[in-house]
């Protein structure tokens, strides 16, 4: 399946300081990642309360946004820009945080509901359809619904950390597909998993290991 290529990448997050580290801000992070990637800037661009870069590619330009309007006003920036440069929801791919996903995993989508991210309630909102692709970099949850607003915007242990970025380095290892719009291609890989590792071979005449359900001792 090859669709209309993503002209717009949006990271969800929070501007400032206090938040730069925070589980919430994990779609700030991969675009960053990306930009650096692309050898691309972000700067501040009033006109769209976002940062913004564009990446000339051979088939035409790509947008890395990141609103500055807070989480739940994030829909005012993607629309916008998108109806600036006439950008259809489906060519748009919104990476955020997702509490149902563990940290380390990755997962893409197109469609759904916001699943209470008030960052992607806002876009559907303010575009009207929910017709946008999504990258749901996983954060793990709290446990406890009430406890999940402030779970969000703390920092992620060095642990949880260190598997998030390598969820961002896997994911952004895809960013050529998602960018010519081959999203089959580029979630199967994102999708996959490490394959399982071999048992040891047993030598001949091994004695067998004890059966902790048989074995009393």
């Amino acid at each position: 399946m090859i669709i209309s290529m993503i002209r717009l990448i949006v990271g969800l997050g929070n501007p400032g300081a206090e938040y730069e580290a925070t589980r919430h801000n994990a779609g700030f992070w991969w675009v960053d990642a990306l930009a650096d990637r692309l050898g691309a800037r972000l700067v501040h661009e009033r006109a769209y309360q976002a940062r913004l870069a564009r990446v000339n590619l051979a088939d035409g330009p790509r947008w890395l946004l990141e609103p500055l309007t807070y989480m739940n006003r994030s829909g005012v920036s993607v629309a916008a820009l998108a109806r600036f440069f006439k950008i259809a929801a489906d060519e748009m791919l919104v990476v955020h945080d997702e509490l149902d996903v563990l940290p380390g995993q990755a997962r893409l989508k197109f469609g759904g509901s916001a699943a209470g991210h008030n960052g992607l309630k806002d876009i559907h909102g303010m575009l009207g359809t929910q017709d946008f692709w999504r990258l749901r970099l996983g954060i793990g949850h709290p446990g406890v619904k009430a406890e999940v607003a402030n779970y969000v915007l703390k920092k992620p242990s060095g642990a949880e950390r260190e598997a998030i970025d390598a969820a961002i380095t896997k994911s952004l290892d895809t960013a050529d597909l998602l960018l010519a719009g081959q999203m089959d291609q580029a979630l199967a890989r994102i999708h996959a998993q490490p394959p399982r590792p071999r048992p040891p071979r047993v030598a001949p005449g091994t004695p067998a290991a004890p059966n902790p359900e048989k074995d009393p001792i």
